[in-house]
């Protein structure tokens, strides 16, 4: 590029950096809220986030960047990740556009009262304290919508958010094709019959499952320089920058799959953070692909490596040294069978990997619902209860196994909760491919080396960022097909059956 090309791309990439600053400068205080805040600083944090948030919108929104933008696509002369980025750029400077920097502040406090409201009906056990936060949420993504724009259904703006190709049309056609089959494996799964888990829901006290959580951890390749673990409300995971990445969990005494599948979910989360190039900080080919692709790291860790009978071969005699009361009689076998047990039950995050789409496609379904208007946040708890019902054939017992036992709705996550499954299925899709460029790949796990598998990852996922630009041509480019199912159903009807 010719100097003063690359004096513009300069200034471009400072904007850029400045906007990164402010919005992980944001995360820090969010991060901070849902672990370590003191509940009399909410007010104030509220703002705080407010005042962040409209000051990066503010900038990135400028008419000077835009300019910048507008201008280095003009010269024809960018190529390779400097064009993908500030084509990315432009994407987004459009998209934000639509949005006032007004409203963006005002959806930053009321996000923020809603989380600690949240937090409060949880401790109470009661929706209704929640209940005019969400109805407030839900009118302000509503609005959100129509400031984007949409052709066919207002949850598709929302949707763009999370996955670009999502929509309510591609969904719908997804868990309708879905819902048949895995209702199939379902009915096969449980005529033959109960597997006892009991052992798993004796006490298995806090510091010696936070013990074991971090030893996890560190054997799946989580730099601890580079990030730390602390307990939350939520299991989450959130990063400043590839060299800070921070995860949570939260430990429940008598069940001990709570916290050990929540650790290895988030690392695999974490790890897909620690592996972006920093030296990309604030671009798009330094950001994750898509929420569908970051659930699909998640996802591939947890069940993928995290239930099969390979890592526990190499786990299991650890795991017994940690909680020889607990497990030391407990074979092998029937630990690796009471992990994989496929039962209907209220909880998503506790669900099996079968039963687990049904409580994503009742989310979808109200997040459709109270989007569209059809569905009002007073009569949420009935409705839930209702899916619950039709699709699980599981009694809700109460608000916190029932609809408030997500964070997503107190975030204004509307559009988040699809890219579980849509990350399920590229799991299963990039797991195949693995075995078949690493046919030692399930003879490692049983080794204990996970450490070509994740390098396997970050050369093909990790790394790339946004470089393909979207979920399906990174899949594409990795795999040589598109996105499909028939991994999916193929890994499930293998384990399961």
């Amino acid at each position: 590029m010719a100097n003063t090309i690359q004096d513009l791309y300069q200034k471009y990439l400072a904007t850029s950096h400045q906007i990164a600053d402010i919005r992980y400068a944001t995360a820090v205080l969010e991060w901070d809220q849902e672990t370590y805040l003191p509940s009399k600083g909410a007010a104030a944090r509220s703002r705080q986030l407010a005042t962040l948030s409209e000051m990066a919108h503010k900038l990135s929104t400028e008419k000077v960047y835009g300019d910048i933008i507008e201008e280095l696509l003009a010269t024809g002369r960018l190529t390779g990740k400097e064009l993908i980025n500030v084509e990315l750029s432009k994407e987004n400077f459009d998209r934000q556009k639509k949005i006032p920097s007004k409203f963006v502040r005002e959806l930053s406090e009321s996000i923020s009262g809603a989380y600690h409201l949240w937090i409060e009906a949880r401790r109470k056990n009661d929706y209704d304290i929640f209940e005019p936060a969400l109805n407030r949420l839900v009118k302000l993504k509503q609005q959100e919508a129509e400031l984007l724009g949409y052709e066919n259904h207002p949850y598709d703006a929302l949707l763009k958010d999370y996955e670009k190709s999502a929509s309510v049309k591609m969904l719908d056609n997804l868990f309708e094709a879905m819902t048949a089959p895995l209702k199939e494996l379902l009915k096969k799964v449980l005529e033959r019959g109960s597997v006892n888990d009991d052992f798993l829901r004796q006490f298995y006290p806090k510091q010696k499952q936070w013990d074991w959580g971090i030893y996890l951890i560190k054997e799946l390749g989580f730099d601890f320089e580079a990030g730390r673990q602390d307990i939350s409300e939520h299991p989450f995971t959130t990063n400043f920058s590839a060299l800070d990445v921070r995860i949570t969990t939260r430990i429940d005494e008598h069940d001990f799959a709570n916290m050990n599948w929540s650790c290895i979910h988030e690392t695999g989360h974490a790890l897909y953070e620690q592996g972006l190039p920093y030296e990309d900080y604030g671009l798009p080919s330094g950001e994750y692909a898509s929420l569908s692709i970051h659930e699909s790291q998640s996802r591939f860790w947890e069940n993928c490596i995290g239930r099969s009978k390979e890592f526990w071969q190499y786990y299991y005699p650890e795991l017994q040294k940690h909680f020889p009361e607990q497990l030391g009689n407990i074979s092998l076998n029937d630990f690796g069978k009471a992990i994989n047990k496929v039962e209907p039950s209220l909880i998503r995050t506790e669900a099996d990997e079968l039963t687990y789409h049904f409580h994503i496609k009742i989310r979808y379904i109200i997040d459709k619902e109270l989007i569209g208007g059809t569905l009002s946040t007073k009569n949420l708890r009935e409705r839930w209860s209702e899916l619950y019902k039709e699709y699980l054939n599981v009694i809700v017992q109460d608000d916190n196994t029932g609809c408030l036992q997500d964070v997503h709705w107190s975030h204004g996550s509307f559009g988040y909760f699809p890219t579980y499954s849509l990350g399920s299925f590229y799991a299963a899709q990039f797991w195949e491919k693995i075995k078949e460029d690493q046919p030692n790949a399930l003879i490692d796990v049983q080794n204990g080396n996970l450490k070509d598998i994740l390098a396997w990852l970050r050369k093909n996922i990790h790394s790339r960022g946004q470089q393909c630009k979207s979920s399906e041509a990174l899949c594409e480019k990795v795999t040589g097909k598109p996105l499909h199912t028939d991994a999916f159903l193929r890994y499930l009807n293998e384990k399961l059956l």
